[in-house]
């Protein structure tokens, strides 16, 4: 007795495989980020926003207001995908729980369209929403630490503590993305297990020219007096007070 090729068994080949061609695409990005971060788009953001805190450490704390504004973005963008996520997940809990089955019939998919499969593939798409739920908070949780510190005076905070919390944030926000851009692939899925691979090949092939990066590293200066108004003047005093001093001088004697 002969094996026998049946529609359903695309989803056992083709659903793994671009599973795994995803999978295989982020775990190289990793490690391209922790050994590499100069030829990843993720490293050259997380540079920049380390000389962000720096210079922004820099300014007085009463005019710091245009940082806590930059974080108060990043916060709203993060509470409102954590939300879709949320709701999504909802949805979804809503459509496993109920009974009816499959609203779409059996001609309109090419693949398996039994029960247990659907169970999955909801179940899967539950797994990665729930994922960018969390990582959106966390996103949250670490940029609103970050607000606190910045606000503190300048010296109290270390600058390393708060390049930390908002890198942390940063790297939570970028793994909720990336569960999102799972989810989606899997809600192909739905509709048959070759959507499924064409979206898998699709996401890789853009998220690969998005997540190069050619640039070199900006290398921002260290000085104090750049971009900071408040050490500038303070300079400008310290030169005008010793003019001064040097004419009284000259005038005693």
């Amino acid at each position: 007795m002969g094996w026998t090729w049946k529609e359903e068994h695309l989803d056992l080949i083709l659903v793994p495989l671009g599973f795994c061609i995803m999978s295989t695409y982020h775990l190289s990005l990793l490690y391209r980020y922790l050994k590499h971060p100069a030829c990843t788009a993720i490293g050259f953001e997380n540079n920049n926003k380390n000389a962000w805190v720096r210079k922004m450490l820099q300014i007085e704390t009463k005019d710091r207001g245009i940082a806590v504004g930059v974080l108060s973005g990043q916060l709203s963008a993060s509470t409102s995908l954590s939300s879709i996520s949320l709701v999504l997940c909802s949805l979804i809990g809503a459509v496993l729980s109920n009974s009816s089955g499959n609203y779409l019939t059996s001609r309109f998919i090419f693949g398996d369209t039994s029960q247990a499969t659907n169970s999955i593939k909801y179940i899967m798409i539950l797994s990665c929403f729930l994922l960018a739920f969390a990582c959106f908070v966390q996103t949250t949780r670490h940029f609103v630490h970050a607000g606190f510190l910045i606000s503190m005076p300048a010296g109290d905070v270390p600058v390393e503590c708060i390049q930390k919390a908002v890198i942390r944030g940063s790297n939570f926000w970028a793994v909720g993305l990336r569960a999102l851009y799972f989810a989606t692939t899997l809600l192909m899925w739905i509709f048959g297990p070759i959507p499924m691979f064409v979206g898998a090949v699709t996401t890789v092939m853009i998220l690969h020219f998005l997540d190069v990066n050619k640039e070199p590293m900006i290398v921002y200066g260290t000085s104090k007096s750049g971009g900071n108004g408040g050490q500038f003047m303070k300079r400008i005093e310290q030169e005008v007070r010793s003019v001064v001093q040097g004419f009284e001088h000259n005038g005693r004697k």
